[in-house]
């Protein structure tokens, strides 16, 4: 699991990468706000989130991980075609996507949350 947490982190990082090249070469910085959601909610939060499954196993093991997995892996995208969208242009139609990717987003860091903070395996 912290692999792959690990390894599509990198890919939202490529991505955020790929988006602040764009903006500097055509002096157009409209997109910032998409470039930083990439690289903050997908390469910084899913590499942090890999090391902590790779700290904790067990965590990893349990399926709070998998509900944060797939919740950010399919929220993000929707919130950044919304926040490219709204910075686009094009407000009316990226708000709805941004809202409902940012809630699916907010449940796997719930998930995460409540993974971290449940009664370790060896606690007492």
């Amino acid at each position: 699991m912290a692999l792959k947490f690990i390894r599509i982190a990198v890919i939202y990082a490529l991505l955020g990468i790929g988006i602040g090249i764009y903006m500097a070469a055509s002096h157009a910085f409209a997109q910032r706000d998409t470039h930083a959601h990439a690289n903050l909610l997908g390469w910084v939060s899913l590499a942090l989130s890999g090391l902590i499954y790779q700290a904790f196993p067990y965590l990893a093991q349990h399926v709070l991980a998998k509900v944060h997995f797939w919740s950010q892996n399919i929220g993000l995208p929707i919130t950044l075609v919304g926040i490219a969208l709204i910075y686009g242009g094009n407000a009316s139609l990226g708000e709805p996507f941004a809202s409902i990717g940012s809630t699916i987003v907010a449940v796997g860091f719930i998930a995460l949350a409540i993974n971290i903070f449940r009664k370790s395996p060896g606690e007492a």
